[in-house]
């Protein structure tokens, strides 16, 4: 499916055309409770669909809940929406696909995100503008749905926003913690993308790009955000999303699910926890360990590409500029600093951070054994 994209500064003025040629009776507007407008977008968006019906849905959690979902289901059906925009972070564009693509498929919703009923149907046309530099929905075609404390992902070319308006001047009033969390979400993207059993040439560009802008980026938007910094960090999400979005994301993603469903840690940190000790875990790649049908040197290759991008001479030393990274921008990079201590809370990442299909994504194959080394070293 194909998307039309407008990247770049007060992109958000073609939103004025996009609804001229569509004409929406009832548009269904997803935003979050707070940032919406502290980001400067209520004001923006309040002008532009003045002359247009709007339902205005932002009941509903971090890390999309399905009873969240289903409220928003009713609702749009409630009200006959014809035409979707979404302005938020990575939950709220979640939100606004997974409702969309639910709606108009006829079948118990569930069924679709356990992935026991196929997609057939597409939805609304749909606009998707982040107001954060993070994970790159609005250029993928997987939506995350929590259900009972378990992460599921729709995933259909359906999904895909129509429309993607990358506009930095929502990133002005973002805060820092946000700020970073939501950058590092981008670069364990554009890595984990990179590393992927799945990449290919397209995909290895984009995260190329999105790894030196971010690394060079992010701590200036967290630290001393400038103009610049915001609007490459905003071009960098994008270029993670367009690269994970041909390839998946791998076991960082996969550990970093329960991080956030059980202990309260916002996505992107979850993700970055691990990323440092699993470029390393990866460059120890062996014959017997290899997902990755282009071979073990291929993927050694990879690695080293990576460390190259990083900026740093060697695995050890990628691994320690990640982590520094983290810390220079406020994140903790300990699991007891987050309250994850005992062993018990070892094992509810344990249990939880095996979605076959995002383990199986990796170069090298993820052992429990191994997953458990890797969380006791950052504990």
């Amino acid at each position: 499916m194909n998307q039309k994209e407008y990247i770049g500064r007060y992109t958000v003025n073609n939103l004025k055309e996009i609804l001229s040629k569509h004409n929406p009776k009832t548009i269904f507007l997803v935003t979050d409770k707070s940032s919406y407008e502290q980001c400067g977008a209520k004001s923006i968006f309040i002008n532009i669909l003045k002359n247009y019906n709007t339902i205005h849905f932002h009941d509903f959690e971090i890390n999309p809940k399905f009873h969240d979902i289903a409220k928003g289901i009713k609702i749009f059906k409630e009200n006959n929406c014809d035409f979707v925009i979404a302005v938020g972070g990575g939950s709220v564009i979640d939100v606004a696909k997974s409702v969309n693509i639910l709606t108009a498929n006829n079948e118990n919703p569930e069924s679709y995100i356990k992935n026991t009923k196929m997609i057939e149907n597409k939805g609304k046309p749909i606009v998707a503008i982040p107001t954060t530099s993070g994970g790159g929905g609005e250029v993928t075609h997987f939506a995350v749905v929590y259900l009972n404390n378990m992460k599921y992902s729709l995933a259909h070319n359906y999904i895909l926003p129509d429309y993607a308006i990358v506009d930095p001047q929502f990133l002005t009033s973002l805060p820092p913690y946000v700020t970073a969390y939501t950058g590092m979400d981008a670069i364990a993207n554009a890595i984990e993308s990179y590393w992927c059993i799945y990449s290919n040439d397209e995909s290895k560009d984009y995260a190329r790009k999105a790894i030196k802008l971010a690394m060079t980026n992010l701590p200036i938007a967290v630290n001393n955000p400038t103009e610049k910094s915001r609007e490459a960090m905003a071009k960098a999400a994008y270029l993670s999303g367009k690269a994970v979005n041909i390839t998946k994301s791998t076991a960082c993603h996969a550990i970093s699910y329960p991080i956030s469903s059980y202990f309260g840690v916002p996505h992107g940190h979850a993700v970055a926890l691990t990323l440092a000790q699993m470029l390393i875990y990866n460059s120890k790649i062996s014959e017997e360990d290899l997902l990755d049908s282009r071979g073990v040197i291929y993927v050694r290759n990879i690695i080293n590409e990576l460390v190259d991008l990083i900026d740093t001479k060697d695995v050890e030393d990628a691994s320690k500029k990640i982590t520094k990274l983290m810390q220079d921008i406020g994140l903790n990079t300990r699991l007891s600093d987050l309250g994850i201590k005992t062993n018990e809370d070892i094992g509810i990442i344990i249990k939880n951070g095996f979605n076959p299909d995002r383990v199986k994504n990796n170069p090298r194959l993820l052992t429990e054994e191994a997953l458990i080394e890797i969380l006791e070293c950052i504990r």
